[in-house]
């Protein structure tokens, strides 16, 4: 059985401790709940117990920390997922909140991405998409989301201007404007648009 080798007060928090379990850190718990379990170091332990005793005890703080940390800003389901995570909360307690946040739509991956599409400006759908699975959203919302919006050709052709300027509109300048734009996630029709007419034809 696991064996808890040692509970270390937490400096950022005096109120809470942590828990390692066979030398590796586990959990976070309140030190009131340490002691009301009578936890120590040397102790057989199941891991579910642990995961108990914290849901029972620190669901709603790590409810209230995540939408503290989602306040601010939009988040994806697996950054609060990841937050929770380095605060020390076990996965019980990571899915009581995330259901939490889900039933009063607190968190929508699908929204988003949606939200993020609509602010960015200056990239195509591959960089955006490259963005959004960093950012951690669910791959069925960005595909959904990717699926309903179009590529902007004048947004294109004004990063290619914006590029270009100061430039000779040499085919080698267009050439490589038509490059930038495709670095810059633009799909190969769209970047192929957005140059012609610019300069000297590709």
């Amino acid at each position: 059985m696991p064996e808890i080798t040692s509970i270390e007060p937490q400096k950022k928090d005096k109120n809470r401790c942590s828990v390692y379990i066979d030398g590796r850190f586990y959990c976070g718990l309140t030190l009131e709940a340490a002691v009301k379990f009578h936890l120590k170091a040397g102790m057989p332990v199941e891991k579910k117990l642990l995961d108990e005793i914290q849901l029972e005890t620190d669901k709603n703080t790590a409810l209230d920390k995540a939408l503290t940390h989602i306040s601010a800003t939009r988040k994806t389901e697996k950054q609060v997922a990841d937050f929770l995570a380095k605060k020390g909360y076990t996965q019980a307690v990571c899915d009581y909140v995330l259901e939490k946040l889900h039933y009063y739509n607190f968190i929508d991956d699908y929204a988003y991405c949606k939200a993020y599409v609509a602010e960015c400006r200056g990239r195509g759908k591959k960089l955006i998409e490259a963005d959004l699975i960093k950012r951690g959203a669910k791959k069925e919302a960005i595909e959904a989301v990717l699926s309903e919006s179009e590529e902007d050709e004048e947004e294109a052709k004004a990063v290619a201007e914006k590029y270009l300027r100061g430039k000779e509109k040499s085919k080698e300048n267009i050439y490589k404007a038509f490059k930038y734009l495709l670095s810059r996630g633009y799909g190969y029709d769209t970047a192929k648009s957005a140059v012609d007419g610019l300069g000297e034809d590709l």
